[in-house]
C-alpha cells in the first residue's frame, strides 16, 4: 500500500499531511472489506459526483483485471454452458461499495414524504449494520445531510470519515476520522479530493487483487 501513498506526495507535496490519516482510512477500509463489510459513500453536487466515482473504482477493476477464479467460472459453465462460460469470462471481482446517491426513487419519496436532509440518513439506516464504514464528502464540512447521516451511523455503530477541506465545518462533531484537504475554496478542495481517493482505491485495491504494470 506505501508506494501509492509515497507516490501521492511525489505529485501533490501539499497533501504530506494527509498521508498517515489516509494510511488508517486504508488499513480499516481493508479489515472492512475482509470482515464481509460494506463501504457507503455520499455526497452534494461535485462530491456527489466523487462518491460515485469512488463506489466506481471499488466494484470493477482499477488497476488490477480482477478475473474469475477457475473454480467460479466452472459454476458459470455448468448453469448455463457455452453462455456461462462467455458471462464468466468477462465479469469481475468487486468491492462491495455503495453509493447512497445511486435511489433516485427513494431519495426522491423520501424528500417529499418526509425530509429531503434525512434521505441519506433513511439509506444508511437502511441498508448499512454494525462495523460497516460510511464516507460522506463535504467540501465545506457543514452539509446538514451528511451530518445527520453521521449520526444516524453513529446509532447503527458504524465508522464514519468525513472528506473535506480545512473549514473545520459542523460534520467533524460526529465524524470518527477526518481527512482534511489544506484548501478553503470548494473547487481547489475538490481538485485534491481526486487524487486522494485515487491513492486510497489503489491502496485498498492491492491488498485484494494482483495489479498491473
Amino acid at each position: 500500500m506505501e508506494k501509492y501513498f509515497d507516490e501521492l506526495v511525489l505529485r501533490y507535496p501539499v497533501l504530506q499531511e494527509n498521508i498517515a490519516v489516509l494510511r488508517q482510512l486504508a488499513e480499516k477500509i481493508v479489515t472492512l472489506f475482509k470482515g464481509g463489510n460494506t463501504l457507503f459513500l455520499a455526497g452534494n453536487g461535485g462530491s456527489a459526483a466523487d462518491a460515485e466515482h469512488i463506489c466506481g473504482e471499488m466494484l470493477k477493476g482499477f488497476k488490477s483485471r480482477r478475473e474469475l477464479t477457475v473454480a467460479d467460472r466452472e459454476k458459470f459453465a455448468a448453469i448455463a454452458g457455452a453462455d456461462g462460460t462467455e458471462l464468466s469470462g468477462a465479469l469481475q471481482y468487486g468491492l462491495p461499495a455503495i453509493s447512497l446517491l445511486s435511489h433516485p426513487a427513494l431519495i426522491s419519496a423520501f424528500g417529499n414524504d418526509v425530509d429531503p436532509q434525512l434521505a441519506f440518513a433513511q439509506q444508511l439506516w437502511a441498508l448499512g449494520k454494525p462495523g460497516d464504514l460510511v464516507i460522506g464528502i463535504s467540501t465545506g464540512g457543514n452539509a446538514a445531510n451528511i451530518r445527520k447521516m453521521f449520526i444516524a451511523a453513529r446509532a447503527r455503530n458504524i465508522f464514519t470519515v468525513l472528506l473535506t477541506g480545512s473549514k473545520n465545518g459542523c460534520c467533524r462533531e460526529f465524524a470518527d476520522m477526518v481527512v482534511a484537504v489544506p484548501e478553503t475554496e470548494t473547487y481547489k478542495i475538490q481538485e485534491l479530493h481526486l487524487p486522494v481517493y485515487h491513492a486510497l482505491c489503489l491502496a485498498v485495491e492491492s491488498q485484494f487483487f494482483k495489479m498491473m504494470g
